[in-house]
C-alpha cells in the first residue's frame, strides 16, 4: 500500500509540473515542444478547444498502443497521469504566464517539463503522447537514451509548430526548450552517475589498493599485465570511482608511488553495486 501511494504521489507531484510548465511557459510563448503536448498547442490555434483537452483526446489511440505494448497494470498508472496532465494543464492556463521573455520560456518551461515526465517516468508510468511511441523504441533500441529519443521524436512537431505558427523564431526557441528538455530528462532519469575509470601501475599496489579499500570504500580489481620494455610481470589496480571522489584516489596514489603511471578517462554508464542495476527495466 504504502508503495501505491508513493508512486500515485509522485504521478501526481510530476503530472502537476508538467502542466505548469505546459501552461505558465510553453503554450502562452506559442512554442511547440514536440510530442502530443506540442500538437495540442498547436491544435488549440485552430480547434476551440482548451490545450489540455485537446491533450488528452490525442493520447487515446497511443494509450491502446501502450495497452497493447505494456499491458493493463502500466495504462492504467499512465492513463491517471495523462487525465492529471490535462487537468493540471487546462487549470494552469486561468493564470497569466509568469514570463513572456521567449529564452527564459524557453529554457525553464523545458527544464520544468522534463522534471515533471522523468517523476512519472520514474514511477513506472508516462505522460502519454510520444511518451509510449519513446518507450516503445527503448524496448527495440535500449542502448539509446530517452532523451536522445525524445530529441528525435520531437523534431518533427517543432517544424509543424514553425509552419502552423509561421515564425521562425519560435520554432528555435522550441528547439532550445527540446534541448534542455532532453539534458534534463536524462538527468532525473539516469542521475548524475558519470564516474572516473582509473587504471594504476605500481610496484606498490599492495598499499595503494589497502588505502583505497579503506578509506575510498571502492572496490578495486587486479589486472595481470607485462611490461613491453623490461618484460616483467605487473598487477594493475582497475577501478571506477564517482567523480567527487577521484581527486582521492590521485592524493593516495601520489602518496604512496610518485613514480606510479595512471590513466583515468570517463565513465558515463555503470552497472553493479553502488550503480545502476544492469537487470532492471531501462527506462
Amino acid at each position: 500500500m504504502k508503495s501505491k501511494i508513493k508512486k500515485v504521489f509522485f504521478i501526481t507531484c510530476g503530472t502537476l509540473i508538467f502542466g505548469m510548465a505546459l501552461s505558465l511557459f510553453i503554450d502562452p510563448n506559442d512554442f511547440a515542444p514536440g510530442g502530443a503536448s506540442g500538437l495540442a498547442i498547436v491544435l488549440n490555434r485552430v480547434i476551440p478547444l482548451e490545450t489540455g483537452t485537446l491533450f488528452l483526446l490525442l493520447n487515446i489511440p497511443i494509450m491502446i498502443l501502450g495497452a497493447w505494448q505494456f499491458g493493463g497494470k502500466f495504462i492504467l498508472a499512465t492513463c491517471y497521469a495523462t487525465v492529471m496532465s490535462s487537468v493540471f494543464t487546462n487549470l494552469f492556463q486561468q493564470f497569466p504566464p509568469l514570463t513572456r521573455e521567449p529564452v527564459l520560456a524557453a529554457v525553464f518551461g523545458g527544464a520544468l517539463l522534463a522534471l515533471g515526465m522523468g517523476l512519472v517516468l520514474r514511477s513506472g508510468a508516462t505522460t502519454g503522447g510520444t511518451d509510449i511511441i519513446v518507450k516503445c523504441l527503448r524496448r527495440q533500441k535500449p542502448y539509446i537514451k530517452t532523451g536522445t529519443l525524445f530529441l528525435l521524436v520531437d523534431a518533427v512537431v517543432i517544424l509543424i509548430g514553425g509552419i502552423v505558427f509561421r515564425n521562425v523564431e519560435a520554432m528555435l526557441y522550441s528547439v532550445l526548450s527540446v534541448a534542455v528538455s532532453s539534458a534534463v530528462l536524462d538527468t532525473v532519469l539516469y542521475g548524475r552517475d558519470e564516474a572516473k575509470m582509473i587504471y594504476i601501475v605500481s610496484d606498490c599496489y599492495e598499499e595503494i589498493a589497502r588505502r583505497l579499500l579503506e578509506e575510498i570504500d571502492i572496490g578495486v580489481t587486479y589486472l595481470k599485465g607485462v611490461g613491453g620494455y623490461e618484460k616483467k610481470e605487473k598487477n594493475v589496480i582497475f577501478c571506477v570511482v564517482k567523480k567527487p571522489s577521484a581527486h582521492r584516489v590521485e592524493e593516495i596514489v601520489k602518496q604512496e608511488d610518485t613514480a606510479a603511471f595512471m590513466i583515468i578517462s570517463s565513465a558515463s554508464e555503470i552497472y553493479g553495486e553502488g550503480y545502476k542495476s544492469y537487470f532492471g527495466e531501462k527506462l
